[in-house]
């Protein structure tokens, strides 16, 4: 079972900027789409970036600009780099890693907190 684990998360100015990595147990070519989504208090977990196989990135209007989202192939490793952000940015950002076979796989969360 592949294993996804968040890091680099954690409490920045708005304005500032912060770089998720999610790091997987299993070869990114596992996978047909790699993404991050973002989690508010009270609210429903929402898509932020994601990106295909083949290389195609799709962002998030709220995000559009600001966020990007790479793969390292060697290092199995999914990022976002955040900049820009704001305090409307924070919440719990997951990893979203689906297979071929059509399976999500998630890895446990990372907290961002955008401060004034």
């Amino acid at each position: 079972q592949v294993q996804l684990v968040e890091s680099g998360g954690g409490l920045v100015q708005a304005g500032g900027s912060l770089r998720l990595s999610c790091a997987s147990t299993g070869s990114l070519f596992s996978f047909n789409t790699m993404g991050w989504y973002r989690q508010a208090p009270g609210t429903p977990r929402e898509p932020g970036a994601v990106r295909t196989s083949g290389g195609s990135t799709s962002y998030a209007d709220s995000v559009k600009g600001r966020f990007t989202i790479s793969t390292n192939n060697t290092k199995n490793t999914v990022y976002l780099q955040m900049n820009s952000l704001k305090i409307e940015d924070t919440g719990v950002y997951f990893c979203n890693c689906r297979d071929w076979g059509n399976n999500d796989h998630w890895g446990q969360g990372t907290q961002v907190t955008v401060s004034s």
